[in-house]
């Protein structure tokens, strides 16, 4: 590779992470600064340029009991629907991939549909049937449509995995005395495993990130999770919204995330890419 090639590559590099970063770093300077001074209007990008109020936003937010109880609910709700979804999807997905059945393009293909369908058009039934149901503002009420998208993709991901292993090795497992079940749960998802964590990743932050639901579907902070909830900050004055400790929480509700790829950004990777190539 030449030098100009290299040069335009860390460039390019270079405007991206930019361009990808600079909002971060902007809600995070926000987090620090006062309310008085955005109210105010300060242009300071650093928080000293500003005000800062060090880090009282994120005491004030922790001290939010509203806030405490939509991380609870964010949690929860995000880890049972991750859990059911790959589970649900390994089953479906080794079906797929290993038995030959009338219709098996047909479900793929409705899967691929599914997960493609516009959210905000189901919001409205959902919300009448959820309350018929008495499941309204409840984590069911919620777990259930995040399964309801996060299941296709999760099919399709561990799908493909499972057609790149080989089917001599399920069989040499059942010649030396092992049963379907064990075939399956010991050599085959083992084997998998890099689809199985990419699906549950996607799934997570699927449910993690959720708003429209999550708005949508609650009225309390019974199930409202961490999205929906810093909507509903309101500071003093209802008509001047507390920025500060919005930015704040926003960076709070963000940690997560962060942590969970920088300590499975390898595996990730892994999963994202294993399955696209053949062998």
């Amino acid at each position: 590779m030449s030098t100009k090639n290299k040069i335009g590559i860390v460039i390019g590099a270079a405007l991206i992470l930019l361009w990808c970063l600079l909002p971060v770093a902007w809600i995070i300077s926000l987090s620090f600064k006062s309310q008085e001074a955005i109210t105010n209007g300060s242009p300071g990008f650093l928080p000293s340029e500003g005000g800062g109020a060090g880090w009282q936003n994120y005491r004030d937010v922790l001290a939010d009991d509203q806030f405490l109880r939509s991380i609870l609910n964010s949690i929860g709700i995000s880890l049972i629907a991750t859990f059911l979804s790959v589970v649900i999807a390994t089953l479906a997905a080794y079906a797929i991939a290993r038995l030959e059945f009338t219709g098996k393009k047909f479900v793929l293909t409705l899967a691929l549909v599914i997960a493609m369908f516009p959210v905000v058009s189901l919001v409205g039934p959902l919300f009448d049937m959820w309350r018929t149901f008495g499941i309204y503002d409840t984590w069911p009420g919620l777990i259930i449509p995040y399964m309801s998208f996060t299941l296709p993709l999760a099919i399709w991901t561990l799908s493909a995995f499972f057609r790149e292993i080989p089917w001599e090795m399920e069989q040499a497992a059942q010649v030396d005395g092992a049963t379907s079940w064990q075939a399956f749960r010991k050599v085959i998802v083992p084997l998998a495993a890099p689809g199985v964590f990419t699906a549950a990743i996607l799934t997570f932050f699927f449910a993690w990130n959720d708003f429209v639901f999550g708005i949508s579907l609650t009225s309390t902070e019974n199930a409202r999770p961490i999205p929906a909830a810093l909507s509903f900050f309101v500071g003093s004055d209802p008509f001047n919204r507390p920025a500060s400790l919005l930015a704040a929480g926003a960076v709070v509700s963000t940690i997560p995330i962060i942590v969970i790829v920088l300590l499975f950004q390898r595996k990730i990777v892994a999963g994202l890419t294993s399955g696209a190539v053949k062998g």
